[in-house]
């Protein structure tokens, strides 16, 4: 009886235990899926909470900037901004009684709520289970459970409880961001009921952004439809403005159709001032160009008619694009060292001093003559058998005066020396050499003189900026060979012809040059550092009492003619008399050196004649007075050399030495007397230390500040398309180049055409002087410059 028992209870037991297995196991499946959703809950509640927290603290931000930017003292009667302002604060009232009622915060508490920990009493399941084995004897009645667990629910589901203790307790039921965002509305309420805000709104930055947010969003569309039609002056200006090239063919000046186009241009800009006065708006029409002011009121007329000029027929879009990497500059010149002339030692320092700067790569194109042409150019018979050694010579030669290293890149392309207008011509297509990718900003070292006969494709098509530079009076030397008035008068037009075609910018040096399309004058050349640093030492000796300057007068330069040695003869045999005991020392070698030379010793001139030398040699800084006669040089360079190394300059009242005449050791003179005056003066005294600011303006780096400027070379660094014009009254960018077609353009773009078709003939090519065989390089520069032999070429321009 008790083994029955026993088994009975045994079973009774087991019966519990698996009972209670299964009713465990199925309510912990209960509360993972009731926790998976308690925490899917809690995800979308602090998402909500993360938008209220940003929109609580965006509505912050603009209580704030509101105090902030209102607090100026109130005025009498309040501004018209003021209404737009009120009618905002019943939506912001409206919208806080809304989001601030207790229904609305018990809705949201209701599906959002997060709580912070869920708990679960199971000893009530336990126990009800355990009690309802024992009366069933061991025979679990689910029924009854079920029913059991609907009545003592509460007995054992646990009670949602919050972490929320202290003062908080009785808030609990409100969510944290909402009653944040509460208190934010009714400070706000609070405050923009105060008449301070609004004292002030006049001057608010905050609301005159806001409101021209507004218009601009609101009257965008309407813009184009309230730009008033072009009117008769402003056609009339604008074809006397595009009629440009053939008026100045006709001799009428540009200051005269500028005046023209001022005059018709004047009642519109008198109604746009009328205006914006009336409107009480700040103009700055009278302050700007007029005609910018024009080009933006047609081409603001064109966008409003959705008319937009996709280029003509001369026009090229194929173009370096610079948004990828740096600018590239490449500086191209018709002369290279050791040939000591001005357009092969002054590129050579351009070069070096844009390429210390960090926001552009540049490449120095230079002629390379085949071995019989360098040694009738190049001095002392020095020759080359390779560019790269050439190459070599030349970075040798720059690095002992700059003083640094010059990061540039030097290519060649091939030339031809030319004995009758000593000068080396370009052989081919001398743009080829610059690769595609390269092909950003061209600066041309003598435009006319690189174009003469060039043959190939247009630089202001493969170069987004084509800057030309003038070294040289060609018209003053060609007036002096035989025929020279007819000669002078064609070689103008011409000159006139390429630059126009061939360049957007052209610099002279001074006005002693030719007065060339879309030109300006400025020098944009300096002196060697070396000659600064003498000159300081001279200074410096000067200060310690000693004797800086053993010697009297000198004279440095290429022994030809046209480089003021005609001049020099004829000033001093003509007052022979008057320079009793004067002694000149000549330097300098050329073509002219013999019949120089006799000529001096048949008139008795106290001339004494030198091998050319450096102008920096040591020999050379014992002199006191450099005499340049020469009205033939744009710029002379060896007068600039002078003055840096603390000397006195004789030299003549002419355009070419303009920027020297600040300098007060440069003695300028206009007729004979006044020549032999100033060298008495000049020998009879001592010239005075040069200032700081002397120095600087003949350095390089200040010259290539203002080529930099005068280039408008600063506007295309930094991103400034020329075609782009800024409109105030718009306050919006309007692109010329793609909405206004250009005559100019069009007219340019015709002469460099016909300039490609007359060079391509090799009839008309050497009736004009140029050297037989240049159209293309010779087999002799493609061994030298491992070139493949020159290909046909297509006679339609341009492609």
């Amino acid at each position: 009886m008790d083994s029955e028992n026993r088994a009975t209870t045994s079973s009774s037991s087991s019966s519990n235990s698996s009972a209670f297995s299964f009713i465990s196991k199925g309510w912990r499946e209960v509360r993972d899926s009731a926790d998976a959703d308690i925490q899917l809950m809690r995800h979308r509640a602090n998402s909500f909470k993360n938008l209220a927290t940003s929109f609580d603290r965006e509505l912050e931000n603009f209580i704030n900037s509101a105090s902030t930017s209102f607090s100026v003292p109130a005025i009498r009667s309040p501004p018209a901004e003021i209404d737009f302002v009120k009618r905002l604060q019943p939506k912001l009232s409206e919208f806080r009684r809304a989001y601030s009622s207790p229904d609305f915060s018990k809705k949201v508490l209701e599906k959002w709520t997060p709580r912070s920990r869920l708990r679960i009493d199971l000893s009530a399941i336990r126990n009800a289970i355990v009690a309802e084995v024992e009366d069933g004897d061991g025979v679990v009645d689910f029924n009854r459970v079920r029913k059991r667990n609907v009545v003592s629910f509460r007995e054992f589901w646990g009670v949602w409880k919050s972490e929320v203790e202290g003062d908080e307790a009785a808030q609990s039921r409100d969510w944290e961001p909402i009653r944040v965002l509460k208190t934010r509305l009714r400070e706000f309420e609070k405050r923009s009921s105060s008449a301070e805000i609004f004292s002030g709104l006049k001057n608010s930055e905050f609301l005159e952004k806001l409101k021209s947010s507004l218009k601009s969003i609101c009257k965008e569309s309407q813009e184009s439809k309230e730009v008033p039609p072009l009117d008769v002056p402003e056609l009339l200006a604008y074809f006397v403005r595009q009629s440009g090239p053939f008026l100045d063919q006709l001799g009428v000046k540009k200051d005269i159709c500028d005046k023209i186009v001022e005059s018709l241009c004047s009642k519109r800009k008198n109604q746009l001032l009328r205006h914006s006065s009336s409107a009480g708006e700040s103009s700055v029409i009278g302050n700007d160009n007029i005609n910018d002011e024009l080009d933006l009121r047609i081409a603001s007329v064109l966008q409003s008619t959705g008319h937009c000029y996709e280029g003509g027929f001369w026009t090229d879009h194929a173009k370096h694009d610079p948004s990828n990497g740096k600018r590239h500059v490449a500086i191209v010149t018709t002369a290279s060292l050791p040939w000591m002339t001005g357009t092969a030692v002054n590129p050579l320092f351009r070069a070096a001093y844009l390429a210390q700067s960090a926001k552009q790569n540049v490449t120095l194109l230079v002629p390379w003559l085949c071995r019989s042409d360098q040694e009738i150019v190049y001095p002392n018979s020095l020759t080359f058998s390779s560019p790269e050694e050439q190459e070599n010579y030349i970075r040798n030669w720059l690095e002992e005066r700059i003083g640094f290293k010059a990061d540039f890149k030097i290519s060649f392309y091939p030339g031809k020396f030319s004995k009758e207008r000593r000068s080396i011509i370009p052989a081919g297509d001398t743009s080829q050499f610059i690769p595609s990718k390269d092909a950003d900003i061209a600066i041309l070292e003598e435009p006319e003189h690189l174009n003469w006969y060039h043959h190939g494709k247009r630089w202001t098509d493969k170069f987004n900026h084509v800057v030309g530079v003038v070294h040289t009076n060609y018209l003053e030397y060609i007036k002096r060979e035989k025929n020279g008035a007819i000669q002078a008068f064609l070689v103008k037009h011409i000159n006139n012809w390429v630059t126009r075609a061939y360049c957007h910018k052209v610099l002279r040096l001074s006005a002693a040059t030719q007065n060339l399309p879309k030109s300006v004058i400025c020098n944009v050349h300096g002196v060697n550092p070396k000659f600064l640093k003498i000159g300081e030492k001279v200074a410096a000796e000067r200060e310690l009492g000693q004797q800086a300057f053993s010697k009297g007068a000198y004279f440095l330069g290429k022994m030809v003619w046209a480089k003021g040695y005609r001049e020099l003869i004829d000033l001093l045999s003509k007052h022979k008399n008057d320079l009793d005991g004067f002694k000149l020392d000549v330097y300098g070698n050329g073509e002219d050196a013999h019949e120089v030379q006799s000529t001096a010793k048949r008139l008795d001139l106290n001339l004494n004649f030198l091998r050319g030398r450096d102008h920096a040699d040591d020999s050379l800084h014992g002199y006191k007075v450099f005499i340049n006669p020469s009205i033939s040089d744009v710029l002379c360079t060896a007068t600039a050399e002078a003055l840096a190394m603390g000397k006195f300059v004789v030299c003549a009242e002419h355009p070419s030495n303009e920027f020297f005449r600040s300098f007060p050791n440069c003695l300028t003179y206009s007729t004979s007397e006044d020549f032999i005056a100033k060298v008495k003066e000049a020998l009879e005294s001592e010239p005075q230390p040069l200032t700081p600011e002397e120095r600087y303006n003949l350095s390089w780096e200040a010259a290539t500040q203002r080529f930099i400027e005068y280039s408008e070379l600063n506007k295309v660094l930094n991103n400034t398309e020329d075609g782009a014009k800024f409109s105030r009254k718009n306050r919006k960018i309007i692109d010329k180049s793609v909405s206004l077609p250009s005559l100019s353009q069009i007219f340019d773009g015709g002469l460099a055409f016909a300039h490609y078709c007359l060079t391509g003939n090799e009839f008309l090519r050497i009736c004009t002087g140029a050297i037989p065989g240049t159209r293309d390089y010779d087999k002799q520069h493609c061994k030298d410059l491992n070139l493949l032999p020159p290909q046909v070429e297509n006679p339609i321009y341009g492609w």
